[in-house]
């Protein structure tokens, strides 16, 4: 059996980084850089667009394993591996289909007040 794949290892790498900047023990600047480490990875909007062949997928394969790099030296080994083991349960549960509704409405809801806002700017 092979093992888990690149963006499975990748899924639970940045929920265990925002598992670990919401702990009360990270320090302030690694919660700093862990959050935008996590925000990064798990946000839809990336510096360079994904369709774009190779150049697309080169911010993500470099800026996010750099910063969870970063952010493993700032927290001690200890409390990453325990809310690794955390994010790596969490991956094997259901995925909450509410969730992605509500995340879906609510961009939405954004495309439309920016549409309507530069609509009416523009008539």
């Amino acid at each position: 059996m092979a093992g888990p794949s690149l963006a499975h290892r990748a899924r639970v790498e940045a929920h265990a980084v925002w598992l670990a900047a919401r702990d009360p023990r990270t320090p302030w600047t690694a919660r700093l850089v862990g959050l935008l480490v996590a925000a990064y990875a798990l946000s839809p909007i990336d510096l360079i667009p994904d369709f774009l062949p190779v150049i697309g997928l080169l911010d993500d394969v470099i800026l996010i394993p750099a910063g969870v790099w970063l952010f493993e030296r700032l927290v001690t080994p200890e409390q990453m591996a325990e809310h690794r083991a955390a994010a790596e349960a969490a991956s094997h549960r259901p995925t909450s289909w509410l969730g992605l509704a509500i995340v879906v409405m609510v961009w939405l809801a954004a495309f439309a007040l920016v549409w309507s806002v530069f609509r009416f700017a523009y008539d």
